[in-house]
C-alpha cells in the first residue's frame, strides 16, 4: 500500500474544523481533493501530519492553538488606502464589514486574502491580513483515497 511522503500528489476528502467544531472546509459531500505536498495548498504543520500515512486511510489530526496557522500576529492588521484598492481592483466595488478581499502578491505571481474589519471615515478599510484559523486550535479530519 502506496505511503504518503514529501512531493506525493493526494487524493482525499477532508474536513478542516475551527474552534468549537466551526468547519471551514468539507469535501465528504463532494468530490474529493487533489493536491501536491509542498506546493503550499495546505499549511506545513498540516502536511507533516499527512506524511507516513497510508493510501484507504482515515485519519484525524488534532492541531493546538497556533500549530496548524501559525500564531495571529498584529503586524498583519492594516489599514488599506481606498485609492489603493481602486487602483488594484473595481473603484466601484463596495466593501463591508466580513467580506474576504484577494490582493496580488508584489511579483504578481500570486494572490493573497484579507478580511475587512472596519470601514474608516476616510474610506480606507482595516484588513486582517492573518489567516483565519491563525492562533486557532484546528482538527484535520481526511480519507486518503490516492497516492502518487
Amino acid at each position: 500500500m502506496t505511503q504518503v511522503q514529501a512531493g506525493s500528489f493526494l487524493t482525499l476528502h477532508y474536513r478542516l474544523s475551527g474552534p468549537q467544531g466551526r468547519v471551514v472546509i468539507d469535501t465528504f459531500g463532494g468530490s474529493p481533493a487533489t493536491l501536491s505536498l509542498g506546493a503550499g495548498e495546505l499549511s506545513p504543520a498540516i502536511e507533516q501530519g499527512l506524511i507516513g500515512l497510508h493510501e484507504g486511510s482515515r485519519s484525524v489530526l488534532e492541531f493546538a492553538a497556533g500549530e496548524a496557522f501559525g500564531s495571529r500576529q498584529a503586524q498583519l492588521v492594516q489599514w488599506v488606502a481606498r485609492q489603493l484598492l481602486e487602483r488594484l481592483g473595481d473603484p466601484q466595488q463596495v466593501y463591508a464589514v466580513g467580506d474576504v478581499v484577494q490582493f496580488p502578491t508584489p511579483d504578481g505571481q500570486g494572490r493573497y486574502a484579507g478580511s475587512v474589519l472596519e470601514l474608516g471615515p476616510d474610506g480606507a478599510l482595516l484588513f486582517d491580513f492573518n489567516h483565519p484559523l491563525a492562533g486557532q486550535p484546528v482538527r484535520f479530519e481526511l480519507q486518503l483515497i490516492g497516492v502518487l
